[in-house]
């Protein structure tokens, strides 16, 4: 799902200013945001082309964009920090102590890649999965397409609002960012998938495109 609404929300529009010398907030739902060299515009739904609309109301058509376009950032931004956390557990870096002291699991203890999914205890899945409920419904709601939570952008915990080209610039990192994340945890699933090992025993052993040390 992820991979079609990355595709889908890389079209911008066909009518869009240029985004240097703006004097005004940039939209986060602009369809310019990630248009970028080298593949420029990309729109093979036809999602902004309004004769390709078969009711006739383009505004309605547009909201489809809209809302892909919101799928789009939040999996990317879900997948930039899954990228991170698989960078950081390979590494051999992870929390101290026990994720439960119940079953004598530590966090240590949680294999890296796929494996370590079915290593946590289902109380610790459940509580992933209402954390991720509540983030959705109401931290940061599903229905915000924005996707624009009030807290600022680049620096965490510090909040800075930018404007003009300064968050035109940051808001098409965001979403190529996003967009190679995407990629780059598919492609160390689906390594993984196929030689059985982790991205660090795949570093390791020379395994890096999945056919072995030469």
């Amino acid at each position: 799902a992820s991979l079609i609404a990355s595709a889908a929300a890389f079209a911008p529009s066909k009518s869009s200013s240029s985004s240097t010398a703006l004097n005004e907030r940039i939209d986060p739902l602009d369809p310019s945001i990630g248009v970028t060299a080298p593949l420029g515009l990309y729109d093979p739904l036809g999602w902004l082309d309004p004769s390709k609309d078969p009711a006739s109301k383009f505004a309605t058509f547009h909201a489809n964009f809209e809302r892909r376009r919101a799928v789009e950032r939040k999996h990317g931004r879900v997948a930039m920090a899954a990228v991170v956390g698989m960078l950081f557990h390979n590494a051999g870096i992870e929390f101290p102590g026990y994720l439960s002291k119940e079953m004598g699991i530590r966090f240590s203890d949680i294999p890296d890649g796929m494996n370590g999914l079915f290593s946590v205890p289902v109380a610790g899945l459940t509580q992933i999965f209402f954390f991720c409920g509540v983030c959705e419904l109401a931290i940061w709601p599903a229905s915000n397409y924005s996707g624009n939570y009030g807290v600022g952008y680049g620096r965490p915990f510090v909040p800075n609002f930018l404007e003009g080209d300064e968050l035109k610039y940051k808001l098409d990192m965001e979403i190529n960012q996003g967009r190679a994340a995407m990629l780059g945890i598919f492609g160390a699933l689906v390594g993984e998938a196929v030689t059985g090992q982790t991205l660090a025993e795949q570093v390791a052993s020379g395994n890096l495109i999945g056919y072995g040390p030469p």
